[in-house]
Formats: C-alpha cells, structure tokens, sequence
C-alpha cells in the first residue's frame, strides 16, 4: 500500500512546485464570489445618505414645552378644584413669566380642548377663567369640566371679578376703546376706529361680551398666542373652540376671573 502510494504524493508535490508556464496568465480565472451575509452591510449603507438621526422622542418636538416647575401661587385653588391637582388632569400651563417665552407659530397640545375632573362649588354651566394658568372651564354635570388654552392680560392689564355674559356675536365688529388708540399710536402703531367682522378681526369667528365691561371671551386670528398673557385684557380663545363654546352657553351665564 506504502509503494503505491508514496510515487502518487511525491508526483504531485513536484507539479506544485514546478514554475507556470508563460501561457497560464492568459488562463481564464474563476469567478469571485462573495457572499450575501458579508456584502448586505455595504449595500445598505450605499441606500442612505449621510445625515443626522432625527429623535423621535425628544422633548424639543413641542417648542413650548416648560422646561422647569412653576412656583406655586394663590392660584393652586383653582387646579385643586380641577381634579384634586392631578398631574394628568391639569398641567401648569406657564412656567416661565410670559414675556420672556419664545414666540412661536405652533400650539403647546397641551392647550387643546380635553374633559377634566372639577370638584368645586360651582353649578354646571359657570365658566372659570384661570388666568394664571391660562385655561378656561366650563363645568358640566357629573363632576367635570370643558377645559380650553386661552389667551388673557399682559402684565399691567390682569383683572378679576365676576360677571355674567350679556351679549353674544358672530364675526363680531371691533372698535377699540380711546385708551388703547391712544397708547399703540404713542407705540407708532395707528388703530381703525373701526373693523368689519371677519378672518383678519382680532375678534376672532364669536364674542361673549362680559357684564358692562370692555371684556370679551372672543376668538383669535393668532392661534398661536393661546396660552400666553398677550392681551388688552380680553380672553382670547382659538376660533374653533370659541364656536364650541359659544354654542353651549347663553346670555346670562356666568363668568368667574381668577
């Protein structure tokens, strides 16, 4: 078995090692192949272009979003009201004092329309104005409340009291009152006497007029300052929601201002 096989091992380790002949170069080479498992990675990245990747969870995808706790103040009353204080029923609606706050074209979500717990002493059909927290109420049956983002005074125009509402409009009329005429044009700003209703009033789609005051709960055509202390004193609402609001309540409802 050794003779036969040992004149086969050593034939071929001769062969191995003889030099290629001149013509071998001109042989045609196996293909390369390579396998799926090792190219899969470089084609997916030839799928892509180079970039950043986008956080879906960041914080930054609300821009009004708060960012530190509010001081409590005297009107911690009236979210204990809504719901004993719940974090998930009401939330701070400003943490930071109004004028240093970014302006911005889009709506914190947390001002949109949502049906909160109210365990306060007012009737069904009051309407409560928190405007700290810049969130209207309107108490319903049951132990809840409607509860709305809302525009309202700038510092130097808060107020608060009680009132009932006395008129109603659709795409109300706005006539400034003198003082405010007076003071945008020391502002270098010029007043109408007098605007139309429709999209570009400041009043918005409704107005629900407030005792003989100059107040109004109206809409806006700046949706983007609900939730801000950005008027004369008026409560400014989101046109749709003022329409909500101004079909569930009538003349003669209550309103109370905190």
């Amino acid at each position: 078995m050794k003779r036969v096989l040992l004149p086969a091992v050593a034939a071929a380790l001769v062969v191995s090692v003889l030099p290629a002949s001149a013509n071998d170069r001109y042989a045609e080479r196996p293909p390369v192949v390579v396998s799926p498992d090792l190219s899969a990675p470089w084609l997916l990245q030839l799928g892509h272009k180079p970039g950043r990747v986008a956080l879906k969870n960041s914080r930054r995808a609300f821009p009004n979003e708060p960012d530190t706790p509010r001081r409590l103040s005297a009107h911690d009353s009236v979210r204990r009201l809504m719901g004993g204080g719940q974090a998930d029923q009401v939330r701070t609606a400003a943490v930071a004092p109004q004028e240093k706050r970014a302006v911005s074209n889009q709506l914190n979500p947390m001002y949109l329309p949502q049906d909160v717990a109210y365990s306060g002493g007012e009737p069904a059909g009051t309407i409560i104005i928190d405007t700290v927290e810049n969130f209207l109420y309107l108490v319903e049956p049951g132990g809840m409340a409607r509860r709305y983002g809302v525009g309202t005074g700038k510092p130097g125009f808060e107020w608060a009291g009680t009132h009932k509402v006395t008129r109603k409009a659709e795409w109300p009329d706005w006539r400034p009152p003198a003082e405010m005429i007076a003071r945008e044009r020391a502002r270098g700003r010029i007043l109408p006497a007098h605007m139309a209703g429709g999209p570009e009033n400041p009043l918005g789609a409704r107005a629900l007029y407030l005792g003989s005051t100059l107040y109004r709960i109206h809409g806006t055509n700046q949706p983007w300052t609900i939730g801000q202390a950005v008027s004369s004193g008026c409560i400014r609402m989101r046109n749709e929601d003022v329409v909500e609001l101004y079909e569930r309540v009538g003349v003669g409802t209550k309103v109370v201002v905190m």
